[in-house]
């Protein structure tokens, strides 16, 4: 579908690429990997032709439409939800007025007769027959189906969107894309604004419905549910490997082993070569000999080895007060926020009747779609917000908070190094170069000035800074969203490590994986607590589906998920539960077949679209009573996928 042939990128003295090239083929789903600054959003924007490369091809045939999500891009906000989103199918649109308009026409005129009469409903029928071809009737129901599945009420379809936060604006875009379904989907970093439940449905939906994707993601269980190809950029050019991330990582390790002994029988060649030249120089009888060495030196192409940094780092937080045993204590806690519309009104119930212990030492976790009151609870325990109830901070609690607008209490007049100098105390004032390169802030760029960092960059230093202040509370809002995956397990490892007590407001499974061991859900005004990790919630409380008695959970979740949920189920619970899951395996077989004839339809319907607008085919009824006669079967066969979804829902619940 793409061809990328001899790509080279220069901006500097050293190619961020050179002689690069690969294929996109048709089903690929490609994870673009490398250290931050290797060129992965510098790819898919060559990629999607709002970049020129120095040099090199990009073929893309004219048929084949791109779909690219950027990680940063202008939105509008002079629609409301839904009109921003139908915009997928602006022609659709477009041809849906015209017909409106024509139906108009024909019925206030009363010339039946005349030439221009007939002429009308000619173009009518043409353009209806077209309308008719391109799903015109469903793509209302296309439309409300992604916003769901991306988060959105029925009650946010009529809203302004720019009442919406830029996170969720974000998802009205990506929206807009996978509506158009382009042939390829460039994807940067597409979950940075979604929930668990939100990335769960965008991964079932690459997974059934693109026909291509290429990504660029820090989310690991996200990478390793979708893709099933990783194309690492190292050292300036591309490295394929045909598995997921995980797999990736243990042949990549290999390949650099090779790569390290490759170098060190180079280095050795070359020394003893070295060593030959300058014994022997200025011997005549071995001139010749020495010449040899000399020109077979020149020959050695340099074996380069993968910038890994294998030393670990350890971050240990600062000594800190003991707190209280219970350092959060919540009884019967409510937050409303006064109506919009009218200052005597009801208002919105955020959440109510809310009864919560979190004991010294625990690490727990908060979950549940954006705007269920996950940061709204945090900002009461803060103090920032008024609430109703009783809220208690426990003895000696000291709260280390991070959020995104943390970033912008940080001096601008500083540099990076000097931020982080003046709060690192002990044997970390030592290792304060070894920290910000954990942090993707090593080598030159220590010294730029907080006021020319990106929102992203100042975030990754907020969360550097609270890791060095004596606390013995930690909350952390969405603190993973600017870091990498190595930066990830450092700060992972450090709350582990941590004496104190966290709570984590977080999307990513992976990082919450063996760090929390309570969730509380956050979801229609409550607030659940499960005990159990990420994993346990994700099973006991969305109720995924077994695939078969090992309790497999499906396309949901990567095989390394699946090893973290696939607990021996007790012998009751088993037998409880056996005849159940029999009733959703068929189920789910019924929803299955369902979709493999919708897609089977779907592919002979755009067959028959292509063949359509070709001019000498305008008038082949043949094609145009088989399109009629498939569309109604399409039709048909939604409406089935429709029941049998429903029942294999019921059964869920």
């Amino acid at each position: 579908m793409i061809s990328i042939d001899g790509l080279t990128v220069e901006f500097g003295v050293k190619p961020l690429f050179k002689d690069v090239s690969f294929v996109v083929n048709e089903r690929d789903r490609i994870a673009l990997v490398g250290k931050n600054g290797a060129g992965k959003s510098t790819m898919l924007k060559i990629l999607c032709g709002l970049q020129k490369p120095t040099s090199g091809t990009v073929s893309i045939p004219n048929d084949t439409t791109v779909g690219y999500l950027p990680q940063v891009m202008k939105l509008s906000d002079d629609t409301t939800v839904k009109e921003e989103t139908r915009k997928a199918f602006s022609d659709t649109t477009k041809i849906e007025a015209s017909l409106k308009q024509m139906e108009q026409e024909m019925a206030e005129r009363t010339d039946y007769e005349s030439e221009s009469y007939a002429d009308l409903v000619e173009r009518f029928t043409t353009e209806h027959e077209r309308y008719m071809m391109m799903g015109g009737e469903n793509y209302e129901a296309e439309i409300e189906r992604t916003l769901t599945g991306l988060g959105f009420t029925r009650e946010d379809f009529g809203r302004p969107t720019r009442e919406f936060s830029g996170g969720w604006r974000m998802r009205i875009e990506l929206a807009k894309i996978l509506l158009r379904r382009p042939d390829v989907l460039l994807l940067d970093e597409p979950t940075n604004h979604l929930d668990i439940e939100s990335i769960q449905w965008l991964e079932q939906f690459l997974a059934q419905s693109a026909k291509a994707v290429v990504l660029v993601s820090h989310d690991r269980a996200f990478v390793n549910n979708v893709t099933n190809r990783t194309l690492e950029i190292t050292c300036g050019h591309v490295e394929d490997y045909r598995v997921k991330y995980d797999e990736y990582l243990v042949l990549r390790k290999e390949r650099r082993e090779q790569q390290l002994r490759a170098y060190e029988n180079q280095q050795k060649e070359i020394a003893d070569t070295k060593a030959f030249i300058e014994r022997f120089r200025y011997q005549a009888t071995k001139a010749v000999q020495v010449q040899q060495r000399i020109r077979q030196l020149e020959k050695i192409v340099p074996i380069e080895v993968d910038e890994v940094d294998n030393s670990a780092m350890h971050l240990k937080f600062p000594p800190c007060l003991r707190s209280g045993d219970y350092p959060i204590i919540a009884e019967s806690l409510k937050k409303v926020y006064p109506s919009r519309l009218h200052s005597d009104g009801p208002g919105q119930t955020v959440f109510e009747g809310v009864d919560l212990t979190i004991k010294r030492g625990e690490k727990v976790a908060f979950v549940g779609k954006n705007g269920e009151g996950k940061s709204t609870f945090v900002k009461c325990i803060m103090g920032e917000i008024p609430y109703e109830g009783t809220l208690k901070i426990g003895h000696n609690v000291q709260i280390g908070y991070f959020a995104q607008n943390q970033a912008q209490l940080l001096d601008e007049n500083l540099t990076i190094y000097e931020t982080i100098d003046r709060v690192a105390t002990g044997e970390m004032r030592l290792k304060i170069n070894d920290l910000l390169g954990a942090f993707m802030f090593g080598g030159e760029t220590s010294e730029k000035y907080v006021k020319v960092l990106s929102g992203g960059e100042r975030s990754r230093l907020a969360m550097i800074k609270l890791l060095l202040e004596p606390v013995n509370f930690l909350i952390l809002d969405e603190p993973t969203n600017h870091l990498d995956i190595p930066s990830k397990e450092v700060l992972k490892e450090a709350i582990k490590s941590f004496d104190g007590t966290a709570i984590i407001v977080s999307h990513d499974r992976e990082f919450l994986d063996g760090l929390v061991s309570k969730v509380y859900e956050f979801g229609g005004g409550k607030v659940r607590e499960h005990l159990g990790g990420i994993y346990d919630w994700l099973r006991n409380s969305l109720q995924l589906s077994p695939k078969d008695e090992s309790t497999e959970i499906g396309s949901l979740v990567s095989s390394n998920d699946k090893k973290n949920v696939s607990e021996e189920l007790g012998e009751n619970s088993y037998a409880e539960h056996k005849a159940q899951q029999k009733k959703i395996r068929k189920a789910q077989r019924a929803v299955e077949e369902s979709e493999a004839k919708i897609a089977k339809l779907e592919a002979r319907k755009s067959e028959l679209d292509a063949l359509l607008l070709k001019p000498e085919n305008a008038s082949d009824m043949g094609l145009v009573t088989e399109y009629t006669n498939l569309q109604r079967e399409l039709d048909e066969e939604n409406d089935n996928w429709m029941i049998f979804s429903e029942q294999l829902e019921q059964l869920n619940k």
